[in-house]
Parts: structure tokens; sequence; C-alpha cells
């Protein structure tokens, strides 16, 4: 089972990421099970939402205590909320930002992680440029399937275009593409810099 945790604040499409990644991991005929933990239901309250893939029925409820991959929607709640709390030691971290782990203060923190599971996207710039709104989800999903190869960015768009009426949904479809390219292109510029 791979488990994943998303962070963001309420108006960020937290919800609505994990149920899409849960559709698009139905689609590509898995079990999937997502569901939201709300503190304050208010706009710009953090928010946490849960997304667990299986190939075998999912019968856990239960938040996620030990994910296998945090996405981070809102950088300002890493130093907030326990945004990493229980997270594999081989896990994830994929945040929504242009700045470095390090910028962000995070070297230490991620230094025995392997530097191919530690990944940014500014989602929120590519969401402004495509749907002209600051809801970086769908582009976070894009780049989630780039870094973990765990889902199709196929299967993203399909889930995108189930959720979104046609014009809304095309342009979360090229946001999440572009977030898909931009870590495959951060991806192949970590592998060229640890052959050096």
């Amino acid at each position: 089972m791979f488990e994943i945790r998303i962070h963001g604040r309420g108006g960020q499409g937290v919800v609505t990421a994990a149920e899409m990644l849960s559709v698009a991991a139905f689609l590509e005929g898995r079990y999937a099970l997502a569901f939201p933990s709300f503190g304050s239901e208010r706009t710009g309250a953090p928010v946490v939402a849960y997304c667990r893939l299986d190939d075998r029925e999912i019968r856990l409820r239960e938040p996620i205590l030990e994910p296998g991959a945090v996405i981070i929607q809102d950088p300002t709640l890493l130093h907030q909320v326990d945004v990493f709390g229980g997270l594999k030691r081989d896990g994830y971290i994929l945040i929504n930002t242009a700045r470095t782990f390090g910028a962000l203060g995070l070297a230490d923190f991620v230094k025995d992680f392997p530097p191919s599971h530690l990944l940014t996207v500014p989602a929120t710039e590519i969401a402004m440029k495509r749907i002209g709104r600051p809801v970086p989800n769908a582009a976070l999903l894009g780049a989630f399937a780039a870094a973990t190869g765990i889902i199709s960015l196929e299967s993203v768009h399909k889930a995108i275009r189930e959720k979104f009426p046609a014009k809304i949904a095309e342009a979360n479809v090229l946001a999440a593409g572009d977030a898909h390219e931009h870590i495959r292109q951060q991806a192949g510029a970590t592998e060229n810099a640890q052959a050096d």
C-alpha cells in the first residue's frame, strides 16, 4: 500500500487533489481511498487530506501517520504544522515552491533522504499562468506522477477531466503537464549533478 498525505490551506483544492489522485489510481485498475481531515473549515485554515493506493481492497480508514509521500501545497505551513510527521526515510517530499530545500531551512532534515525524492515545483505560478487562479492542486498531481511513477500523467489528465467542466479541465490538464515536465527536467538535472 502506498500512502500520501497532502497539506495545504482551505481554498487551495487539497481535498480535491486527494480525490483526483484516487480517481487516477482507480482508472489504472487499482484500489484507492481519499478522505480529508478538517480543523477549522474556513479559507486559509490548514487542511490535510489523505490518499491510499493499493492493488488490494483498502480497509484502513484512519489518518495516515507514516506516509510514503507528502505533498505540501502551501510552503508557509512548513514551520507551522508538522507536515513531515511520520514520513518514511525513503519517502517523497513534493513542495509547491521555486525555492530549494536549503533556502526553505530544511537542509538538515532532508540530508538522509534520497535526493531524487526531494522535489519542488512552482505549482502556484504554473496555475496562475494556465488557470488564472492560485490553485496548485492539478499541477502538483502532474508533478507527483513524474516524481513517483505511481500513477501516470494520462490518468491524472483523465481524473481532472472527470472532475471539472471542459474549459476548466483543459486549463488544469495543461498545468499538470507543465509541472510534470518541470519535475522530469529537475530529475535529469539531479542525475547529471550526481554523475559529475
